[in-house]
């Protein structure tokens, strides 16, 4: 009889025991679920107000082109659709052609040699009056030799001594973390090259001019398109170095020879230009480490005013920097104005505006504090919501999406 009441007693705790676990889980999904409805994230402007991509979308006559440059990691092409189909929906344009087109990039002093590939989409309206031409550069190829030294810490005879997460987060590193480190080296020039190479493409002329499925060197001399058309810069974490320095280095082109009046052309219009980068993860503190200061520093006022001394010799009107961090992002930083002044060309007459936006969901760990996935906080701003809204109609004008207005906030900053 009591090793009845025994085994009954064991077999209620169990229960219990059972009940409460089940019950625990429910209060910890419930609590999960109602965090993950109650969507409160950051999402705080700080800078000039912008118009984004909009406007000059609408302008009649006028292509918008924006060239896209991504950052660490393994990139294939097409890394940008989730983005760009995204943005197209934002922008109102439903019309596409049936393919895109796709062009590896050569080597002007070595025409053999790979540069990656510039992948080339276009997206209209309805009336087929308003046009997008989005430019993706896979850069990622030219380092992708280097980091195979790295190749035997992610097989099997290191990954199975590791635990699993551990295990991804290492491989993770082991792709992403050459790239800044490679970048310092003699590829340098060669990413550099394929930016250039990607930007004489995007200049050059429109969607039926560009040819398809090709490894070609883009020897355009028409600047006329470059005179007519709008343009932007869509790039992350690395990608934001890539294009300040290939801006910096085209702008800085005065070529000998028979190139050098279109050079010295394309200087021109650059210098009657305002170009937008938008910059998500945005790392230039942490990649101007170890580098060589700028030439030319804290002068703005000499280069960017129209009564400076200077302005004559700017790079261009203006390059409006938005600059995208979540303050959870480990590897994302804001752009004070010090730092600007301090660390960047003053020739680029450069204005800042600062977006924190949390793009990772924050939870509330049972107490123990709040916390964000900082992988996610990395990678998801090309496919949130407020980001794409962000950059394709700004902030404080008549054409800033109701996401916008509703979910984040605007500090206007005054000298």
């Amino acid at each position: 009889m009591n090793k009845m009441k025994k085994l009954s007693l064991v077999l209620a705790i169990s229960v219990l025991l059972s009940g409460c676990a089940s019950f625990g889980r429910g209060i910890t999904e419930a609590i999960l679920e109602k965090q993950d409805n109650e969507d409160t994230r950051l999402c705080e402007i700080t800078g000039n107000q912008f118009t984004g991509l909009k406007p000059q979308l609408e302008a009649p006559g006028r292509k918008m082109k924006v060239l896209m440059v991504h950052g660490v990691g393994n990139h294939l092409a097409g890394y940008s659709t989730e983005f760009l189909e995204k943005l197209a929906k934002e922008l109102d344009l439903p019309v596409t052609t049936r393919a895109y087109k796709n062009i590896k990039l050569a080597d002007p002093k070595a025409p053999e040699k790979n540069l990656g590939n510039l992948r080339i989409h276009r997206y209209l309206d309805q009336s087929q009056t308003q046009e997008l031409l989005f430019y993706e550069l896979t850069w990622s190829e030219i380092t992708a030799k280097d980091k195979e030294v790295l190749a035997y810490d992610n097989s099997g005879e290191q990954s199975f001594r590791r635990a699993e997460v551990n295990d991804l987060l290492k491989k993770f590193s082991n792709d992403t973390g050459p790239d800044p480190i490679i970048y310092l080296g003699e590829k340098r020039d060669d990413i550099l090259v394929a930016f250039a190479q990607s930007f004489c493409w995007m200049i050059s002329g429109d969607w039926s001019s560009l040819p398809d499925d090709v490894h070609k060197l883009c020897s355009s001399k028409n600047v006329t398109p470059f005179y007519n058309d709008s343009y932007a810069f869509v790039s992350h974490s690395l990608g934001s170095r890539i294009t300040i320095d290939g801006l910096q280095r085209l702008a800085s082109i005065y070529a000998d020879g028979e190139t050098a009046p279109y050079y010295t052309a394309i200087a021109n219009v650059l210098k009657n230009k305002e170009v937008p980068i938008y910059m998500m993860s945005n790392q230039l503190p942490m990649l101007q480490l170890g580098r060589v200061m700028p030439k030319i520093t804290n002068q703005e006022a000499a280069y960017c005013q129209p009564g400076g001394e200077k302005f004559a010799e700017r790079m261009l009107l203006k390059t409006n920097i938005i600059a995208f961090s979540d303050p959870n992002d480990l590897l994302s930083y804001a752009l004070p104005h010090d730092f600007v002044s301090k660390y960047l060309d003053s020739r680029l007459c450069i204005n800042v505006t600062n977006i924190n936006i949390n793009v990772a969901k924050i939870y509330d760990a049972f107490g123990l504090g709040k916390l964000a996935n900082p992988m996610d906080a990395h990678i998801g701003y090309d496919t949130d919501d407020r980001v794409i809204a962000l950059i394709a109609k700004g902030i404080a004008n008549d054409k800033t999406a109701p996401i916008v207005k509703e979910r984040c906030r605007w500090i206007r900053t005054i000298d």
